[in-house]
């Protein structure tokens, strides 16, 4: 698998589109969950640093994928925190 992926004309991180596709899919409601969410914020920061196109593929997901409300706050609040510190 290649580590992008490129969505109409932007390249992203194939890997955290794969976790938003497993997320909605299967069993669930077909939403993002909190679970969902903390894992994704820990593949963010695998690399220590929120690269321009994990931010692109993070805006991506939270924009075309379903979300808990718990868990879109919850990650917009973290993302932020931690982001602001690199």
């Amino acid at each position: 698998m290649s580590y992008y992926k490129t969505v109409g004309s932007k390249k992203l991180d194939a890997k955290l589109l794969e976790m938003a596709d497993q997320a909605v899919s299967g069993a669930g409601d077909g939403r993002i969950s909190l679970v969902d969410a903390e894992n994704l914020l820990r593949a963010v920061k695998d690399g220590g640093t929120y690269t321009d196109i994990e931010k692109e593929t993070m805006e991506y997901i939270r924009d075309n994928y379903k979300w808990t409300d718990a868990a879109n706050e919850w990650f917009r609040t973290e993302i932020a925190k931690w982001a602001a510190t690199k």
